[in-house]
């Protein structure tokens, strides 16, 4: 049974015709071709506009927003980076032979030109007065309950308190000081901030006192002095313004030296330390000075062998002793000292060296040889006519005195 369709034959007709079917075709190639090319226009308008943009991007940089911090820090790296820049040309040296330049040196005279003594003056003026251990003259200008005020030149005054104003205990003060009073003073602290110095009287009495002593210490000088106090070691005394110590053993009879405090002795020195502030003293070497001042350089004297020494004898005077060295003793060879001494023999011997401040007696019996080495041959002969041959030697010893 067929199935009728009326649409069929149509169908089949509009196949079968040639003309109507190719038509479409054309319309859709053109179509095609049309479209490619506005797929290329709007290709090439894209890429356009994107090297526009980024060339917009190149010439505007974007705004950047900063809060206060990162511009502080900004603005400082800037002046860093100036102040580098200005201290480059600062550094760069000078080219005078540049072409084309305005600089001009200018010389002022006050940046070259001087006058030399206003500025020594005036380097003079600003020097700090008074180092320590200076001594300066100096008036009195102020009494304060507590201490003196001193002008001593400098840009303020110089101040000493009470207790440095003397010895011991000032009880009328500002009787013994008076203003315009002139005085000697020692510098004992530097200038504080107010260029103000400490200075003392008693530091300036005591330095010249150790200088005395020192002196009559290397003089071989003998002092009175008035015993004050005692202890278990010895006597103490005054010695213009130090303490003195006088040991129990350098004393003539020490058993008894408690005894001895309110009396007068007459002492030599020992020790005189002015750093450690140790002053020593001596009766007994009061006495054998005392000795020695009597003796003479070339003088002949007799004495006792008291010991036998590997560098000499030791000779008693009777009183003091004196040392025969054994280069003193002869100008010959000799093997042992023994040979010519013996310890209890009695000998003569000249006075060759006489030390006050050691307490040292120095002999010599060299001298008095007609040869050398008579003393070991015959020193029976050389003793016996000692006093003869004394008096040819003792113009060597004037000459040696007047020489010094």
């Amino acid at each position: 049974m067929g199935v009728s369709n009326k649409n069929a034959q149509d169908n089949i007709q509009a196949k079968g015709n040639k003309k109507d079917f190719k038509k479409p075709l054309q319309v859709l190639h053109i179509s095609k071709k049309e479209t490619e090319k506005k797929s290329q226009e709007l290709h090439n308008e894209q890429t356009n506009s994107q090297e526009e943009i980024k060339k917009e991007n190149i010439e505007k940089k974007p705004q950047i927003f900063k809060d206060e911090s990162v511009k502080a820090i900004d603005n400082i790296n800037e002046n860093a980076k100036a102040f580098d820049s200005s201290q480059q040309e600062l550094n760069r040296p000078l080219n005078f032979s540049e072409q084309n330049t305005d600089f001009q040196l200018e010389r002022t005279v006050d940046e070259f030109d001087f006058d030399e003594s206003a500025f020594l003056e005036a380097l003079n003026a600003n020097e700090p007065i008074g180092a320590t251990g200076e001594t300066i003259s100096g008036k009195v200008i102020a009494i304060e309950s507590d201490g003196l005020y001193i002008d001593i030149g400098g840009k303020a005054p110089g101040y000493m308190p009470k207790k440095e104003c003397g010895l011991g205990v000032i009880t009328n003060f500002k009787e013994k000081f008076s203003i315009g009073l002139e005085m000697e003073v020692l510098v004992i602290k530097e200038q504080n901030a107010d260029g103000m110095v400490t200075v003392s009287a008693r530091a300036l009495i005591l330095r010249q006192s150790w200088e005395k002593v020192s002196s009559s210490a290397k003089n071989g000088e003998l002092i009175d002095v008035i015993i004050n106090g005692f202890n278990r070691g010895g006597l103490t005394c005054d010695v213009d313004g130090l303490r003195g110590f006088i040991p129990r053993s350098q004393l003539e009879d020490g058993q008894d030296h408690q005894s001895f405090v309110g009396k007068t002795l007459k002492v030599a020195f020992i020790e005189v330390n002015p750093e450690s502030r140790k002053l020593v003293l001596s009766e007994k070497k009061a006495s054998l000075v005392s000795r020695l001042t009597s003796l003479e350089l070339g003088q002949l004297i007799e004495g006792e062998v008291l010991a036998v020494k590997p560098y000499g004898f030791f000779i008693d005077l009777g009183g003091a002793s004196g040392l025969l060295h054994q280069s003193s003793l002869t100008n010959g060879s000799i093997r042992s000292l023994r040979e010519i001494f013996r310890e209890g023999e009695i000998i003569k011997a000249l006075i060759s060296e006489i030390d006050l401040e050691k307490g040292r007696i120095g002999l010599n019996t060299a001298l008095l040889e007609n040869s050398a080495g008579e003393l070991i041959i015959d020193k029976q002969k050389v003793m016996q006519e000692a006093t003869e041959r004394a008096l040819k030697t003792k113009a060597l010893f004037d000459k040696k005195e007047q020489d010094k």
